[in-house]
């Protein structure tokens, strides 16, 4: 992770849960991310949530990009 877009997401356990954000706001990347697989374009997004620069939509992309990246995943068992 060495990107500097991804210098905008951060980890802060006094906002929203600790769970990644943009720019330590209530946007988190799973919010992003869920408005882009709706159908949202990028656009629309910053249109309804104008705190939120094309940067940090690419910054949630690569986050997510990132954390996909293993070697092996292993179906975990009830």
């Amino acid at each position: 992770m060495s990107s500097n877009l991804l210098n905008r997401i951060t980890l802060n356990p006094e906002v929203c849960h600790g769970k990644p954000t943009i720019r330590n706001q209530r946007y988190t990347v799973e919010l992003i991310l869920d408005l882009l697989s709706s159908g949202m374009s990028e656009d629309e997004i910053i249109t309804d949530y104008p705190s939120i620069e094309k940067e940090d939509i690419l910054a949630c992309l690569e986050y997510a990009s990132n954390l996909v990246k293993v070697k092996s995943i292993y179906k975990a068992s009830a």
